[in-house]
């Protein structure tokens, strides 16, 4: 019993040390205002916080969301095709895909999948 505690406060200690001595090894030595600033993706730090924000990257963001979503979605279709009935599984896919080319046809109408601004 007495050598069980011995060695649990060994390990004890030694995990303690390797602790301390990587706060010292990575604690930073200078500090930079660049990296000391909060990162906000599509904002300058430096800047004014009153300049107006591009609605064009949140519309962007938006896009990439929603296409992310559309592959989260489509991947279970694909492996359920051997368990279904073909006539069922086709219908479905095929209102999915007819939806989602809309929503496609209504972003480049709109100008959205334009990078440019």
């Amino acid at each position: 019993m007495f050598i069980l505690m011995f060695i649990t406060m060994i390990f004890f200690m030694i995990s303690c040390i390797f602790i301390f001595l990587s706060f010292l090894i990575s604690k930073k030595s200078y500090l930079d205002r660049e990296k000391c600033s909060p990162f906000e993706c599509g904002f300058d730090p430096k800047c004014l916080p009153r300049i107006p924000f591009s609605l064009h990257f949140f519309l962007i963001t938006m896009i990439f969301l929603i296409f992310d979503i559309e592959i989260a979605l489509i991947l279970p279709m694909i492996i359920s095709f051997k368990m279904t009935n073909f006539i069922l599984w086709w219908k479905i896919s095929s209102f999915f895909i007819i939806i989602l080319l809309i929503g496609l046809y209504h972003e480049w109408n709109q100008n959205m999948l334009n990078w440019i601004i």
